[in-house]
């Protein structure tokens, strides 16, 4: 397989799975944590690294290692593997899915931003996504009449946070997940809940549905409901791990233990909530995103920047959703026709969020 991402989350947990099922690791690609790359080329051998920055190269451990967008693109068009694992972060994963498309690879994908951005641009017959809301889905898709799907969400860092201090908040406050630990990115968007409005955006185009809706599950079991014609509801139960879907988007079908099932006695209790938009005003306009997933391009742009900022310590908490909103607001009539004008409005909406 080839790798991008390798040193994140979702690369170390798609690594224990090739660890497990003795898979083969042609590439690997990472961003800067050289100490924990050059342990996994160690222990996969891989026969391609390429990295973020060209003044780590000396640090790899590899007589084959190159950097930047151009070597992964690279890197994909030349190898033997039939399998892109792409666990990059952001928009700059849209073009490796663009090529591994190109390539007639089969992608397992953990980057969001390819479909919430280019969605309509992309052919899927190919694509499995890793994500353990869509797996869930799919898992419980029947050949019986759809009325709606729901995806669940942690809450983030400040469900239980009093509204009147959430303008206050601190960068580490924000980075403290309740449930798991992932990226800093990640882990701001689920505090927005952003990140939960990417993945109704993803659920649109993977199954061409838009009655689409999402609620806090506080213990992060339950992934997915899919609501029926007839009045049933079924829910996919699983430990959070990310493994689960990984497993079955690389091997397509998996009948060993991946995760020790959920104990419910144990669990005791379940506790859902209603996602309000006084705590995470992005939800606002999800109604309006779904009607109009053309609109995904700008509120990944305007969410990548005010992240950032915030990050960066240029702004609070409360001025990413402002800083999306605005811009949606702003480009509200973008129609793009080609993955030329994805790449167009991106840098548009991003030059306009700076300011």
């Amino acid at each position: 397989m080839i790798l991008l991402g390798s040193t994140g989350s979702i690369g170390v947990n798609t690594l224990n799975i090739a660890r497990k099922f003795n898979l083969n690791v042609e590439v690997l690609v990472a961003g800067r944590n050289i100490e924990l790359l050059n342990q996994q080329i160690e222990e996969f051998n891989p026969k391609k690294v390429v990295i973020d920055r060209k003044e780590d190269l000396s640090l790899v451990n590899h007589n084959n290692v190159s950097f930047g967008e151009a070597a992964i693109l690279e890197a994909i068009e030349n190898s033997t593997s039939k399998t892109v694992v792409n666990a990059l972060v952001g928009f700059l994963g849209l073009k490796p899915t663009l090529k591994a498309i190109k390539c007639g690879k089969k992608i397992a994908l953990a980057n969001k931003e390819s479909l919430v951005v280019a969605g309509k641009f992309i052919d899927q017959k190919n694509l499995r996504p890793i994500d353990s809301e869509h797996f869930g889905l799919w898992y419980l898709l029947q050949d019986k009449k759809i009325d709606s799907m729901m995806i669940t969400a942690s809450g983030g860092s400040f469900r239980d946070y009093p509204l009147e201090k959430l303008s206050n908040v601190s960068i580490k406050e924000a980075l403290a997940h309740p449930n798991w630990s992932m990226g800093n990115k990640i882990t701001i968007d689920s505090a927005t809940m952003t990140n939960k409005m990417f993945e109704l955006v993803e659920a649109a185009w993977l199954f061409d549905i838009r009655k689409l809706d999402a609620i806090i599950e506080t213990k992060s079991l339950i992934h997915a409901f899919i609501n029926f014609a007839d009045g049933s509801t079924t829910a996919h139960i699983a430990n959070a791990s990310m493994q689960l879907p990984i497993a079955y988007a690389i091997l397509g079908h998996c009948d060993e233990e991946i995760l020790k099932p959920v104990d419910l006695v144990e669990v005791a209790n379940l506790e859902f909530r209603k996602i309000e938009s006084a705590r995470y005003p992005i939800w606002e306009i999800k109604d309006e995103i779904l009607n109009n997933l053309d609109l995904g391009v700008v509120l990944n742009a305007a969410n990548e920047v005010a992240v950032s900022k915030f990050l960066n310590s240029q702004i609070g908490f409360l001025d990413i959703s402002k800083i999306t909103l605005d811009a949606i607001n702003k480009f509200n009539n973008v129609k793009p026709t080609s993955i030329e004008e994805i790449f167009e409005i991106d840098k548009e909406v991003r030059s306009y969020c700076e300011l």
